[in-house]
């Protein structure tokens, strides 16, 4: 792998020849989302800041994994207060991504599950996850290589 760092090395960039068809490349990527008009935007930047905000995915992953009661989803977020894990659960449920279901015992049963829109967009997440693996292993490679040089 070749980093911007390295490109003046490599004799290909040197010429130029490279660089200029990477950029076209990288032009002809970008190119796919040209149609995309302001709203859509506004739309994927609301979906990126819910998805990526605190909690929310390890919440909706530990339902996914099986967690049902408020205190299952306590044990299984490490680190998450009572108080911002019942503001998280009740925020998921206004999204509907969680449904919340009331079973009429002595006590009272609550219970959290995914809806189908929580299960699509843990699906969804699947390759962001699989990106940061990659991402961290190469980052790791390059600092391991930077360290040694």
């Amino acid at each position: 792998m070749v980093s911007h760092a390295d490109a003046p090395a490599n004799a290909a960039h040197e010429t130029g020849v490279d660089l200029v068809a990477d950029l076209a490349a990288h032009r002809a990527r970008l190119e796919q989302f040209g149609h995309i008009d302001e709203a859509a935007c506004r739309r994927f930047q609301r979906s990126v800041e819910f998805a990526g905000r605190k909690w929310n995915g390890a919440i909706l992953l530990a339902g996914v994994r099986g967690a049902r009661r408020f205190s299952e989803y306590r044990s299984t977020v490490d680190g998450i207060s009572d108080r911002l894990l019942a503001a998280r659960l009740k925020e998921l449920e206004a999204e509907g991504v969680i449904e919340r279901h009331v079973k009429a015992t002595t006590p009272v049963t609550i219970t959290y599950t995914p809806s189908a829109s929580g299960l699509q967009l843990i699906e969804l997440l699947q390759p962001l996850v699989e990106w940061d693996a990659v991402h961290t292993a190469a980052r790791a490679v390059g600092d391991a290589a930077r360290d040694a040089g």
